[in-house]
């Protein structure tokens, strides 16, 4: 690859921007996996992991990959940064991360933070009763948490008094008055004390989308009146000692590092104000927040964040440090709940080109003008025929007339269809031939722009948004979205790409940029007779749970990757996707009854004579047979 392709190819997709070292490209130009960053050598090259995975027949498109050495390198840098700030700032308090599980949900996700959690001490934050019962029975460090959040019954605190009894440390977070009285009811009758931690509803809200889930008007949290009556009721009740944790959160994904330090402020205060009246509270949970810079641009934009995870930890570090030496209080044990950046870059989604959606035919035949073709045709091919890059402009305003103008007369009757096939050709070639001469323009009006967006060309790619890239459509979250080969070749063609639904919101017509959000895909000429494999990075936060059954689209296939040296990579684990028949159980249809409904019909036609008794059971049986095939694309 030369150096004037590698620019074009950074400028055009800017993995070096979003990757945080996880990926690359080489020489060949595919996309490199690294997972561990620039820690040491180890590297895969990920067109020939899915071409391996392909060629054993063994999986089909789509298909999510999994690096687990990922989740465990970002725990690391995680930890790494909170304990370089301690040692900076002369903290004397520990960190211990907590892995939220309603980030990402999946055993192997769960299990492969564990695995490593005697390092750093992590443990887990459950928010409801599922999430707890699962976290109940996994094996933690030993001097980890489980975290209880959420709203909680009878139900949900006795299980995590389960948890206390087989020897873990549980925090039951306090949400609400009503919440702190049935805790301490339930441990007076058990005999069985867990932790217990103060939600507190700060005033300091986080930045980006989710701001709105802090501040003083927040769903969840107890007011500075509310924490006091319930330090008052555990002393009450003789529950003070288990009083451990101070617990606040400002929203997910802040983007601006400004937040960060006012929130951390206010909290530092809240904690020594406790302490003075003698809580003796030892760890505050800071919650999530810490973002990911999905499209490199390190800014206050809300798919990006203007700071670093060690430029994060510093300041959390610095404010408790300096407030609770000004007040006199020791410094207090930090817990993080950190789960989409512990998350988001170990997942990418691995889809496929299979067809474009043309707005105009590229092989369409010239158009000729008849005798007695209608005027407005006519002007069309003249328009066309004269267009160059002096004049595009105004004859592209001449055009949007003439089209305006076919269609009224079309409406009245005036006009074949015939004629105004005629017409729409001539249209989108005019367009065409626009937008060359406006990349011919040093200064191009916006009005282009639109064009460009609106003739580029729309591939149908074999994965559905609403499964696989849910936030994408519901709250508009740019994902960075890359060819995995072929990248040692000048991209020509500019797309949006839509995907297998019914569903006209299933489309992707937003990507990252360093200065702006592009609103086409820079990719290269499709050939319909070679595979064309797109990446979409940065799934591995919320995206698989947060992911619908829209038009009963299922979960695609999955690989587990483990990257060794010198490019060898191990696959550890494929986990098929739904089939029709698991699709049909989520949606509380049963297999026998489908078929026996579809054996009545077929016994009709036969009764009728319209089939032979053995075309009935052959269509029986393939009717059956159908519903162990895959919800997507197959051949």
């Amino acid at each position: 690859m030369n150096e004037e392709t590698l620019q074009q190819v950074q400028i055009a997709y800017g993995v070096e921007n979003w990757s945080a070292g996880y990926f690359d490209i080489n020489l060949k130009g595919n996309v490199v996996v690294k997972p561990t960053g620039t820690n040491d050598g180890r590297f895969a090259d990920l067109k020939e992991i899915v071409d391996h995975l392909l060629s054993k027949g063994r999986v089909r498109l789509p298909l999510l990959l999994r690096f687990p050495q990922i989740l465990q390198n970002q725990l690391n840098v995680l930890s790494s940064a909170y304990q370089a700030a301690f040692q900076e700032f002369e903290y004397t308090g520990k960190h211990f991360p907590l892995f939220p599980m309603k980030v990402n949900p999946r055993r192997e996700v769960v299990e492969a933070f564990l695995s490593n959690g005697k390092k750093t001490s992590v443990g887990l934050e459950c928010g409801s009763k599922s999430e707890l019962y699962a976290a109940i029975a996994q094996e933690q460090p030993e001097n980890s948490l489980l975290l209880c959040n959420g709203f909680k019954d009878e139900a949900f605190v006795r299980a995590a008094l389960l948890a206390v009894q087989a020897g873990k440390r549980v925090t039951v977070v306090v949400e609400k008055l009503s919440e702190m009285r049935m805790l301490l009811r339930l441990m007076r009758e058990t005999g069985v004390a867990a932790w217990i931690g103060l939600r507190a509803k700060l005033y300091s809200r986080g930045s980006g989308k989710w701001a709105s889930s802090g501040g003083d008007s927040a769903k969840f949290g107890l007011t500075t009146s509310e924490i006091l009556e319930c330090v008052r009721e555990a002393r009450e009740a003789g529950f003070e000692a288990q009083l451990k944790l101070l617990h606040f959160h400002i929203g997910s994904q802040i983007t601006d590092i400004k937040r960060v330090k006012n929130a951390m402020k206010e909290a530092a205060r809240v904690f020594c104000k406790l302490r003075q009246i003698g809580c003796g509270i030892e760890f505050v949970d800071i919650g999530g927040g810490l973002g990911v810079d999905y499209d490199g641009s390190r800014t206050r934009f809300d798919s990006s964040v203007n700071y670093t995870a060690q430029e994060f930890a510093n300041d959390v570090v610095y404010s408790f440090k300096s407030i609770c030496d000004e007040e006199q209080v020791p410094h207090p044990n930090l817990v993080t709940e950190s789960g989409r950046f512990m998350t988001a870059y170990h997942s990418i989604f691995i889809t496929c080109i299979r067809d474009e959606i043309e707005t105009f035919a590229d092989d369409q035949p010239e158009v000729t003008i008849d005798e007695d073709d209608p005027q407005v045709i006519t002007e069309l091919k003249d328009l066309c025929d004269a267009i160059n890059a002096k004049n595009y402009s105004e004859y592209y305003h001449d055009a949007l007339e003439l089209k305006d103008e076919l269609q009224i007369q079309f409406n009245l009757g005036l006009v074949s269809l015939e004629d105004r096939a005629k017409g729409d050709v001539l249209f989108w070639e005019i367009c065409d031939r626009v937008l060359r001469g406006a990349e011919e323009d040093e200064f191009p009006d916006e009005e282009f722009e639109q064009l460009k967006r609106s003739i580029a060309q729309k591939y149908l790619c074999n994965f559905s948004l609403f499964r696989s890239a849910p936030d994408s459509w519901a709250i508009r979250q740019l994902f960075p979205i890359v060819p995995i080969h072929r990248l040692n070749e000048t991209p020509t063609d500019f797309a949006t790409l839509v995907d297998v639904t019914c569903d006209s919101d299933g489309k992707i017509d937003r990507f990252v940029d360093l200065k702006d959000v592009k609103q086409t895909l820079e990719l290269h000429h499709w050939d319909p007779a070679e595979p064309y494999y797109l990446g979409i990075f940065l799934v591995g936060a919320y995206q698989e749970v947060m992911g619908s059954h829209h038009n009963l689209f299922g979960h695609p296939n999955e690989a587990h990757i483990t990257i060794g040296e010198n490019g060898r990579f191990h696959v550890g684990k494929i986990v098929h996707g739904s089939s029709i028949n698991d699709m049909m159980q989520f949606a509380r249809y049963d297999h026998g009854q489908l078929v026996a409904a579809y054996r009545k019909l077929i016994d009709a036609q036969v009764s009728e004579g319209k089939l032979t008794p053995h075309e009935g059971e052959q269509l029986v049986e393939q009717y059956s047979e159908f519903s162990n095939r895959s919800t997507y694309l197959e051949n």
